[in-house]
């Protein structure tokens, strides 16, 4: 069988405000981060991210945490897309303090990976619901940079 592919289909750069901290819970430190909006550009997809969206986050030890985000994207034609992204972020723990203190860390020494997944009304943007896409993801302390693909 064929090794998959992966094929770039868009970036995103979505600034996000501090982290509201819900604290210890029986599944790990609870953290919500409000998104307040942000910027799609590619090849395949262009526009912005809506504000209100969040990236909910529980922290299962010192250097990993789950990942689910929910917000939505509108296109440069007006099409909107909800997506949901889900994965894990972990380095070393050292690292993952510095970078929850708002520190600006090397992205090659943290692995933040999602799957985000599409939905949306809009005839012409139906093939994000009809594939599997990954991302991969850096976050600096005011925004967060994302980079989908399409698995070929």
């Amino acid at each position: 069988m064929p090794a998959p592919s992966l094929v770039p289909v868009f970036s995103i750069a979505a600034e996000v405000a501090p982290a509201v901290e819900v604290g210890m819970t029986p599944v790990g430190e609870r953290r919500l981060i409000p998104i307040l909006g942000g910027e799609v550009t590619g090849p395949r997809l262009s526009g912005k991210v809506l504000p209100g969206g969040t990236d909910y986050q529980s922290i299962r030890d010192a250097g990993l945490a789950d990942i689910h985000a929910r917000y939505v994207i509108e296109t440069a034609d007006g099409a909107r897309i909800y997506v949901e992204n889900t994965g894990i972020r972990r380095g070393p723990p050292d690292l993952i303090a510095r970078l929850r203190q708002g520190e600006v860390i090397d992205a090659s020494k943290i692995y933040f990976r999602t799957v985000p997944r599409f939905e949306t009304a809009s005839p012409d943007h139906l093939w994000l619901m009809r594939s599997i896409f990954v991302c991969v993801g850096t976050r600096l302390p005011d925004r967060v940079l994302l980079d989908i693909y399409e698995v070929g």
